[in-house]
C-alpha cells in the first residue's frame, strides 16, 4: 500500500451558509450530485469568498466538476559505470 495525497477543485455558484468553528474557521456543506461534502476553510479564504460576493464577482453560470488523473512520474534509473 502506498500513501497518496488527494486534491480536488470545486466551483460553487453562490455563497453557502456556514457555521463558525474554533479560531473563526468556517464550515459548510455542498451537495455534489447527491454526495454531501463538508468543507472547512480558513478565515482568510472565507473573507475572499465574502469579498468576491460583495463585489459581484462571485458568479458562475454553469457550474461543473472536472476530475484530472495525475500520471505517476517514471522512476529514474540509476546508471553505474564500469571503470
Amino acid at each position: 500500500m502506498i500513501t497518496v495525497k488527494l486534491g480536488f477543485t470545486t466551483k460553487i455558484n453562490e455563497l453557502p451558509q456556514a457555521k463558525i468553528l474554533e479560531n473563526s474557521w468556517q464550515q459548510f456543506d455542498i451537495d455534489c450530485n447527491g454526495r454531501i461534502i463538508s468543507v472547512t476553510v480558513k478565515p482568510k479564504v472565507w473573507k475572499k469568498l465574502t469579498d468576491a460576493q460583495a463585489d459581484n464577482r462571485f458568479v458562475l453560470d454553469e457550474p461543473n466538476i472536472q476530475v484530472f488523473e495525475r500520471k505517476p512520474k517514471p522512476e529514474a534509473t540509476a546508471t553505474t559505470g564500469a571503470t
